[in-house]
């Protein structure tokens, strides 16, 4: 019996254009399939074929009236098209030719000379042999294999705090694409439910390391993957979760109508919810005062503001609080109530607020130090406080400079931009010379 026939790569020089790596990276597949079929002379039929999508789906996608979100179709369209995993935001792909094998084949010569150093990492297998040693293996997972992924989902956060969720991604998204695998079987009613529950949140984690890095598109993606997982155990508060995160990232880009909207939907959901805690509804009233001062409304602005400090007034040491609304401490709520503040452009209001708050809050959480430093030297400069907004945001560039966040090089550019008239001042002059020699190293 013949083997079924490997469907042909995607020319080299389609998939280094930027045009196609750009579509990709933000997931645009009109694009990506208008550009496949002009430069690889793959039609839409074929698409169709080679993904498992209808020709309707795959004509609606072209003519922009349809987007693909979910993880396994965009899984389907990689594997069918023979896009490179990494392009997508996806793990390798078992079909792609393992790292090894390929440096080999190009450079002969280099393997008879290869060291001794070097020979584990030529001799790992390829990222097929992974797929199929993985059918061998039990597929029923333990408590201790849910305790495990729970627990790594908690060490992904702080990491991701500390360092930032760049490099945390790929090992993120293998993780979900084994506990999606896992889902495909039938079993136990509470295993399921947990399994859904993980699922859920690393779909979350990674559509927030995409947010933190400013691919907007993506995030959006892997948040609504996240509610539809969330959604088919009905989790209402993770649900509110998922949309707070997607009002915050409205606020990023400028969408403050969106970002009301979606923080509108998440505290609907919280409430009809049983057993939503006064921590979460404290949590979202937070997030409601940033869509409203956003919005530039400001006495809802502070009644969000009253709301949240009266639902954390609430809070008892017995409350059954989800593990993802644990960030949300003390000082959590105080630099956020100074950021509201701020938006509003109340700065002396926002300073002394933010500036308790950063020296309260865990020196580990390099990121929230550096992003909540940027806050309070922008207060500090809206007050003409100068050489004080300089010497703090000094400070938040020595953090910045350990975290790799797209988001934290945002607020610093804004900061560099409001110092533009002040820029022959000697304190600016410091601050520059300082940020030259950090971005240097």
């Amino acid at each position: 019996m013949t083997e079924p026939s490997r469907p042909p790569e995607l020319p080299a020089r389609l998939l280094t254009d930027p045009e196609m790596l750009d579509a990709c990276r933000v997931r645009d597949f009109a694009r990506v399939f208008r550009l496949i079929k002009i430069h690889a002379g793959i039609y839409p039929s074929m698409i169709a074929r080679r993904c498992d999508l209808t020709p309707s789906r795959v004509g609606e996608v072209m003519a922009g009236r349809r987007q693909l979100v979910h993880i396994d179709v965009i899984e389907r369209v990689a594997d069918g098209l023979r896009i490179p995993g990494h392009m997508l935001g996806l793990a390798r792909r078992s079909w792609e030719t393992p790292v090894a094998l390929a440096t080999a084949e190009r450079e002969p010569s280099a393997a008879k000379e290869r060291t001794l150093e070097a020979e584990p990492a030529a001799a790992l297998p390829g990222a097929e042999v992974d797929s199929f040693l993985a059918l061998t293996t039990q597929t029923s997972p333990r408590p201790s294999t849910l305790q495990a992924l729970r627990a790594s989902i908690q060490d992904y956060w702080r990491r991701d705090d500390q360092h930032g969720g760049e490099a945390l991604r790929p090992a993120v998204v293998g993780q979900l694409r084994y506990v999606i695998d896992l889902l495909k079987e039938t079993r136990s009613e509470p295993v399921q439910r947990e399994l859904y529950a993980v699922a859920a949140e690393l779909a979350r984690l990674t559509g927030w390391t995409h947010f933190d890095a400013r691919q907007y598109s993506q995030a959006r993606s892997y948040f609504g993957e996240a509610l539809q997982l969330a959604k088919q155990i009905n989790d209402r508060q993770f649900m509110a979760n998922v949309l707070a995160c997607m009002s915050l990232q409205a606020t990023y880009q400028d969408k403050p109508a969106d970002a009301l909207a979606y923080v509108s939907a998440a505290q609907d959901e919280a409430h009809a919810a049983p057993g939503t805690t006064p921590r979460v509804q404290s949590m979202l009233a937070m997030r409601e005062a940033f869509a409203q001062a956003t919005l530039g409304n400001c006495t809802a602005t502070h009644a969000a503001i009253t709301e949240a400090h009266r639902q954390f007034e609430r809070i008892q040491p017995s409350d059954a609080d989800p593990p993802w609304v644990a960030y949300f401490d003390e000082p959590k709520l105080i630099v956020d109530t100074g950021i509201a503040h701020g938006r509003l452009g109340e700065a002396a209001t926002a300073e002394p607020l933010i500036a308790d708050a950063l020296r309260r809050e865990n020196s580990t959480n390099q990121r929230g130090h550096a992003f909540h430093a940027f806050w309070l030297a922008r207060t500090q400069l809206q007050q003409g406080k100068l050489d004080q907004a300089c010497r703090t945001a000094t400070k938040a560039v020595e953090k910045a400079s350990t975290v790799a966040s797209q988001r934290v090089t945002g607020h610093l550019r804004e900061f560099y931009d409001q110092l533009e008239p002040h820029r022959r001042e000697p304190a600016a002059a410091v601050f520059e010379a300082r940020l030259r020699e950090l971005l240097t190293v």
